[in-house]
């Protein structure tokens, strides 16, 4: 059972920004979801792990490794899929994972073109091994990623927004592909996609502004509200005012009418129902906490 611990981590860039400010979790093997809107540190903090950027304070450890202080260690360790996979032009699938092995050290020829073909076959693209991944479908080319980033037997695998741009059914076949990858490792997945978390992650974390602003599991937060969510139909005209007199969660379009959420203890006036709150729910309600400290 992996550990990866996060204490007091601090990244404050050349600009001013402040990407990381005081960040603490502790994530043990399984999906483990980071939440927040853009800009709200999680690259950051993906790419500090992942040992792209260096922080300015704090500490991590992955079992015995210290992050900060032995890249080298944790790279070993490590299996990366960022926001943006690359592929070379014209490199096939086998070309591409042969290579990527062949630069985590597998130096035994025998060796590395049976892992290949094992995890060809894992992720479904053995009939598409002699293909070129340029071509590939985006959700072909993710699950590339997700083959390469299982090379050498990684702790700790860091997956940033994998889903954005996909079809629901890419987007499925890659929540099982995750979940069967997730039952060995810690697999800590970064997005902005509430469903990705929703459907995945057994425990789960919401950032804002470089800040950890929520931290458990999705059955909790949902615990956490209800009773307290309220839903309404209404006028478009009716928007900002009513913005002004409750506590509206979020507002979206529903049938071509907006309908919105709004947070309350009791009935806020004609016209709501009572509602289950979702995982949305709990995003946007700790989002505007976290904005209006």
């Amino acid at each position: 059972m992996a550990t990866l611990r996060i204490e007091n981590l601090c990244k404050i860039y050349p600009n001013g920004v402040r990407a990381l400010n005081n960040v603490n979790l502790e994530i043990k093997n399984g999906m483990f979801g980071l939440l927040g809107p853009n800009g709200a540190g999680k690259s950051s903090l993906m790419r500090t792990l992942a040992t792209l950027q260096e922080a300015d304070a704090g500490s991590v450890t992955l079992d015995e490794i210290d992050v900060i202080n032995q890249p080298g260690e944790v790279r070993k360790a490590l299996g990366y899929l960022p926001q943006e996979f690359g592929v070379y032009p014209r490199v096939t699938a086998e070309q591409l994972l042969d290579h990527v092995a062949t630069l985590k050290g597998i130096s035994n020829g025998k060796e590395r073109k049976e892992l290949v073909k094992y995890l060809l076959q894992k992720v479904n693209l053995y009939d598409k091994r002699n293909k070129s991944v340029k071509g590939f479908s985006g959700g072909m080319k993710q699950r590339v990623g997700i083959a390469q980033a299982l090379i050498g037997s990684p702790r700790l695998i860091i997956v940033d927004e994998p889903t954005a741009g996909l079809d629901p059914g890419e987007r499925n076949r890659f929540h099982n592909l995750l979940a069967d990858v997730g039952e060995e490792v810690i697999v800590l997945l970064s997005t902005h996609i509430v469903d990705d978390v929703r459907e995945l992650c057994s425990e789960f974390a919401i950032m804002n502004f470089g800040e950890i602003v929520y931290k458990g599991t999705p059955t909790d937060a949902l615990d956490d509200l209800r009773g307290q969510v309220w839903m309404k139909s209404v006028e478009r005209d009716e928007l900002d005012s009513l913005k002004t007199i409750h506590r509206v969660i979020s507002d979206k379009m529903v049938a071509g009418k907006p309908q919105i959420h709004v947070l309350s203890d009791s009935s806020p006036g004609e016209g709501f129902t009572s509602v289950e709150p979702n995982l949305e729910d709990v995003f946007f309600v700790k989002i505007n906490q976290s904005e209006t400290v």
